[in-house]
Formats: structure tokens, sequence, C-alpha cells
């Protein structure tokens, strides 16, 4: 009988839950749409839809898989990354759920990478704890327990507050395996300073590395994903990860010099680190992969929710000629047309800024189109803008990896980007100026990464690198190299893009 490992990640658009069998074959899938809002100018979730969606999402999946569902083999848990969910001593959530997206925390982010020698990041639960502690919430006092959205809903399937190193490495640094000693020794004195004497490790859940042990899935666990009560407890679950550490999975980037790109809501570029960097940079992110090594991270806030948007423009005014187009249809066809694009883009310059964008100076979300004097607005060149505008932002980071002499031979790509054959993957070649291959799994993004890694605990198979080498030997794979023509539209575009970020940035 094939074993079933379910991977579910609580993405920032969707909860998806992915079945595998013992050879990484999906057998079934099931996905929950869900929104972020703004609460009191903060980017926030409503915490309950998350168990909503997971057991929607679930109940989807059973329902594609054609069959009950009485057991589970393994089970792994991921969710977007960092943020901020701090608890009191009997669970109860003392604030709304902070998002990656917010940038509230630029004071407290900016002391902390001065006190660390270290970038921490606005988004990162370190940052945004002390911006509470600053800010002089008086929930602070009152913390127990701080975690990421993959731990917590971990928890409430085993019990056990623990998290994988990837998404641990995004609540404080790592060093070794575990919370960085030193840093934590600095962070107690500053906590001291505002009366906060309580050892801030506790308040963090234990480190754990790929493959080992995370806890089993209890009768309450049970109860809360599948409420028909089909589904039996027992099964063991792998470290819970967030979206970084499943995309360098799901893209078999887990050694040094490799490299994948995460495209979707959000945009993010991770290089895996053979040697640590010189210095410290705001622009670069040092993060873990989920077995312990140091990976680059270049992230930008915003990547296809503004040609999301479009797509719903040009949906609707499909609808009200009575045209109907499915939503797939509608995609590839506005992809599609970015082939018919100018030379120079028509001098159009897309700006996706939904949300501040740290990595390129934006402080509010301003979406933007401009046309140069002369310029053309066609479909074509306003599509191939959005595309280039999408994952345009990443180059500010990319440039600083090539002083430092990280090399990009190559890059895989998955999300929702790719989703299109050949457009979205031409266009991040021509930025990268390097070969990108996506495989036949690669826009089923992190809920199949966690599926692996919970497939990982099962066989502990050699290194991480070594089972994900031998799962990945027989995957359909697609690489390509953009043209000379695609990569100079590039950067004719991006030219553009950088002369006109000055002016968005004084809007």
């Amino acid at each position: 009988m094939k074993k079933k490992i379910l991977g579910i990640e609580f993405g920032s658009t969707r909860i998806k839950s992915v079945l595998i069998d013992e050879n990484a074959t999906v057998l079934a899938m099931g996905t929950y749409d869900w929104e972020n809002q703004l609460v009191d100018g903060l980017w926030s979730y409503e915490l309950d839809l998350a168990t909503v969606g997971m057991q929607e999402s679930y109940r989807a999946l059973v329902e594609d898989y054609g069959q009950p569902i009485t057991s589970l083999d393994a089970i792994g848990i991921s969710g977007m990354m960092h943020g901020y969910l701090a608890f009191d001593e009997n669970g109860k959530l003392l604030a709304p759920f902070r998002t990656w997206r917010n940038t509230n925390a630029s004071i407290a982010a900016e002391a902390l990478s001065e006190a660390f020698s270290f970038h921490v990041p606005m988004r990162w639960s370190v940052s945004q704890y002390y911006q509470c502690v600053l800010d002089g919430l008086d929930h602070v006092g009152r913390v127990a327990h701080l975690n990421t959205l993959a731990g917590y809903m971990h928890y409430l399937l085993t019990g056990n507050r623990v998290l994988g190193a990837g998404d641990a490495s995004g609540m404080f640094p790592i060093e070794n395996g575990d919370y960085d000693p030193r840093m934590l020794q600095i962070f107690e004195s500053m906590l001291a300073e505002h009366g906060l004497h309580a050892g801030f490790k506790s308040l963090l859940p234990r480190v754990l590395s790929a493959g080992e042990d995370a806890g089993t899935l209890t009768r309450e666990g049970a109860l809360l994903l599948d409420p028909t009560g089909v589904l039996q407890a027992g099964c063991p679950l792998c470290p819970p990860e967030g979206d970084m550490g499943t995309g360098m999975i799901c893209t078999n980037t887990v050694e040094p010099h490799s490299a994948n790109a995460s495209l979707g809501t959000s945009a993010n570029l991770t290089v895996i680190l053979a040697k640590p960097l010189r210095k410290f940079y705001p622009e670069i992110d040092v993060i873990m992969t989920p077995d312990g090594h140091p990976a680059a991270l270049v992230h930008a806030n915003t990547c296809t929710s503004v040609i999301d948007a479009w797509a719903g423009v040009f949906g609707e005014l499909l609808s009200r000629i009575g045209a109907q187009v499915d939503r797939g249809t509608l995609f590839r066809t506005l992809f599609e047309s970015s082939l018919a694009s100018d030379s120079d883009v028509g001098q159009v310059a897309a700006y996706n800024f939904l949300a501040a964008e740290p990595l390129a100076g934006i402080e509010k979300g301003i979406p933007t189109v401009f046309v140069g004097e002369g310029g053309r607005l066609t479909l074509g060149n306003l599509m191939q803008a959005e595309i280039f505008g999408a994952i345009a932002t990443l180059s500010l980071g990319l440039g600083i990896l090539s002083d430092e002499g990280v090399k990009i031979q190559s890059v895989f790509g998955h999300g929702g980007f790719f989703k299109t054959p050949v457009i979205g993957q031409s266009a991040l070649s021509a930025l990268v100026k390097a070969p990108v291959t996506v495989t036949e799994t690669s826009s089923e993004g992190g809920a199949y990464g966690i599926a692996l890694l919970a497939l990982y605990l099962l066989v502990k198979n050699g290194s991480l690198a070594e089972f994900l080498d031998g799962v990945f030997a027989n995957v359909e794979k697609s690489t390509l190299m953009a043209d000379a023509v695609l990569i100079e539209k590039c950067d004719r575009f991006m030219e553009n893009f950088k002369k006109g970020l000055v002016g968005i940035a004084a809007l």
C-alpha cells in the first residue's frame, strides 16, 4: 500500500494541502483562499481563519483523493515567514498577528542590526517584539511564547513548541543550530533597560533540523485537521518550516552555490553560501536552510499581486461585454501578450509596490505605471513592464552579492510566476543573466516542499541534499536561458525602472 504524506502550507493568499506518496508523486491537492487586511495600519490575518482554511483545504484534498483517509504516514506544516505571534501563558493571543509585510519596526530593526553587527529585518519576530517594547505596548510583559504561523499550527496539531532551523532563523539569528548566544546576551541587556528580565530564549520555540522528530499528531490535532473524525492520531510530524525553507526544498537548493527564486505574492532570491559574507548589508538577509546551512536572501515584499489586479480589471471588462474566459486562459493570454512588446518596452516602467518596500526605499504602498515621453502604452508593453516590474526590485540586492563574489550559475524557480510556460522563466533569466530551471512541481511551491521534508523524516536516507538529489533525479525539468534580445529589453527596462525610483519614493 502506498504511503500517504501530507504537506500543508499557510501561504499569503492560499492555504494549500498536498498529498504525496513514498516516491514523492503528488496524489491529491486542496486549497483555500484567504487574504490579509490592514488592521490599525498593520497587515494581519484573522488567526481563526488559519484553522478554517486548514480544514477546508484538507477536506478538498480528501475529495480530490477520491476516498476517505483514515491514517497518514507523516505530516509537515509550513507557513509564510516570521512576523509576530505573541501568546500569554494560557495560549491567548495578545495582539493581532503581524505578518512579514509590515514595515512598522524600522527603529527596532536598525537598533538590533547595529547592536548585533548583523542585518535584522523589520519582519523578523525579534524586530516586531522589540518594537512593541519600544512602543510601550502593555501586552509585552505578559508574553509567554512567541511563534511563527507554521510553528503555531504545528503546536495545535502536536502540542510541541518547536521550529525548523529555516523558520527559526527569521525569529532570531541562528549560530551552530541554535539561537546565537552572543546576540541573545546583547538582547537581554537591551531588554533589561526596559525592565524586562525574563530570558528571551525561553519565549522562542526549540530549534530542530530537518529529519528530527517534531512530535506526533494528537487526537485533538486529528480532530482539528479533520472534524469528521475519520483521520486517526499518531503519525509523526517533521519540524515546521517557513516558506523560504520549503522553497529551497521544492527546488533542490540546499547545497552551496545553488540558488532558487520563490516568486508569488512576494519575491525572494536565495543563494546558499559557501562562506560567510564579509560584512552585513541592509539589502541582504542571512537565513538558514532546513538543515542549518547559511544562505543569503534578497527579499521583496510584493511580486505578482499587481499582475493579479490587472487580470481582475481585464476579466471584469470581458465579463461586462459578455465574454466568459477562465482565469487560467486569462493569465496565459496576458503573459503571452508580452511577446509583442517593443525593444524598449515602450518606455513603460511598472512599480509593483502594493506595500512598503524597504529594499527599494519605498515607505508606503504605491503601485504605479510610468510611461516615458514618446513611449507606447500597449497591452504587450504594459504586461512586459509588469512582468519585469514584479521581479525588478531583486536586482537591487543582486549587485551586492556580485560584489561579494557570490556567483549565480543557475537558478531554480518556483511559485505562481512560473505557471505560464516560458514567459516568467525567461524574464527571470534575463534579470539574473543565468539559466533558470523549473520543474513539473514548481508551481506547487511550499506545500510540496514541506511534504518532502515530512517524507525525509520517514526515510532519513542520507543527508538532506542526497535525499533531494534522489527525489529530483527523475523529475521532468525545463532549463531556459534568455536570448540576447530579451536581456537587452530587460536592461533597458531596468534603466527606466531605476531612474523612476526617486520619483516614486517622493510621491
